[in-house]
């Protein structure tokens, strides 16, 4: 580490890709606590650099009555709707173990939905309470400290304080030696660690937390000003459904200027985003070669074939389980596979779509095991 970089760009060294991200979206902090605007993480999820001009790791500083006057544009969550990033725009906070959250909900299928209450839900009275909710800042943090990087202690803690709002003790959660710590997603830790949380100190540690850190624009929108309201079922899977939508329109949009479709090699490059092929222009060539008369991607299709992403975890299990693991499919094999995983129909013009931009020796088959490892990859947006 050179002596010239400030102490903010140190702690880079010991981030994790997912906070590298957050710290570099994050535009304001409030007592040491980086948080993200909606329009941050609209940023975070759908650019590959923010669009603020301001130095690097360096966020806006605000003050108690305007962190107060930004929650105030806060809406109820039954006036939630899938523009609501886009309207709050700049005037939102939004917490590290939030935009973990909220990048679970992003990648999780419609079916998943009651999962993921249920697991909130932990007194099973089919509403979930702020205190209950607050268990996943716990989850998070938790997770996060077995994955630290060993080396200064004193920037492990700012880092801490900087993603989580306040200091926390390291030395019986850290990492030893030889210890085997299988990794898991957010979400898999989530849904492991919230069944417990009724068994644990986690319920218990949310008063604390609740009482040391700022409200948010989440626990604003889900359980009001005064933190009393509860969130049933029908309003948290529509949040998560206007998010989910929100996200794609955005994407949509970026890329169909005002018409009502894009094109067939916009959509692969939206595709092939946050994935691991090195060399993407051989995949447009394949596929301008292939379909040399742009029809177009609608949304409907768009957003059909991102919600059969968010099931690829269950096709995957449907072709092991047709055998097809170890050789190419076609066409039709794909599209009924597709509709008996995950219940969602995909176009003949949007399956035909995808064989050409992965067929790259062109014979109407698609490698199965390059096109699920490509897709986990854009399902993950590069943080698989």
């Amino acid at each position: 580490v050179t002596e010239n970089r400030s102490d903010l760009e140190d702690l880079h060294l010991y981030a994790t890709p997912r906070e590298q991200r957050f710290r570099r979206f994050a535009s304001l902090e409030f007592e040491g606590q980086l948080y993200m605007t909606p329009s941050d993480f609209i940023q975070a999820v759908t650019s590959d650099e923010p669009k603020r001009k301001q130095e690097i790791y360096k966020a806006k500083i605000a003050r108690e009555n305007e962190l107060n006057q930004i929650l105030m544009e806060t809406p109820p969550v039954w006036k939630g709707s899938s523009k609501l990033f886009r309207n709050l725009n700049e005037k939102g906070v939004i917490s590290y173990t939030e935009y973990l959250f909220l990048l679970c909900i992003l990648t999780k299928p419609h079916a998943g939905f009651r999962i993921a209450f249920n697991m909130f839900d932990t007194d099973g009275n089919e509403m979930v309470d702020k205190k209950e909710f607050l268990v996943l800042q716990e989850i998070f943090r938790k997770k996060n400290e077995k994955r630290e990087k060993r080396g200064d202690e004193e920037k492990r803690a700012m880092l801490r304080l900087q993603l989580y709002g306040y200091h926390t003790p390291t030395n019986s959660v850290l990492k030893t030696e030889g210890e085997d710590l299988a990794p898991r997603s957010y979400w898999d830790t989530l849904r492991r660690s919230t069944s417990q949380a009724l068994f644990s100190d986690l319920a218990e540690r949310a008063d604390d937390i609740s009482s040391s850190l700022s409200d948010t624009t989440l626990l604003v929108h889900f359980f009001g000003k005064k933190g009393k309201a509860e969130l049933n079922f029908e309003d948290f899977y529509r949040f998560m459904d206007n998010l989910q939508t929100e996200v794609l329109e955005i994407e949509f949009l970026s890329y169909s200027n005002g018409m009502n479709t894009i094109s067939e090699e916009d959509f692969a490059h939206i595709l092939l985003r946050y994935t691991n092929v090195e060399n993407t222009s051989s995949y447009l060539e394949n596929m301008r070669c292939s379909i040399p008369e742009e029809k177009g991607i609608t949304f409907e299709e768009f957003r059909s074939f991102f919600q059969f992403l968010n099931n690829l975890e269950d096709f995957t299990i449907a072709m092991q389980m047709y055998n097809f693991a170890s050789r190419s499919i076609g066409q039709d094999e794909f599209k009924r596979a597709v509709y008996v995983a995950t219940g969602v129909k995909l176009s003949p013009h949007l399956v035909n779509t995808v064989f050409k931009i992965f067929d790259v020796d062109r014979d109407d088959q698609l490698s199965y095991k390059e096109f699920i490892g490509i897709m986990k990859d854009r399902l993950n947006r590069g943080f698989r």
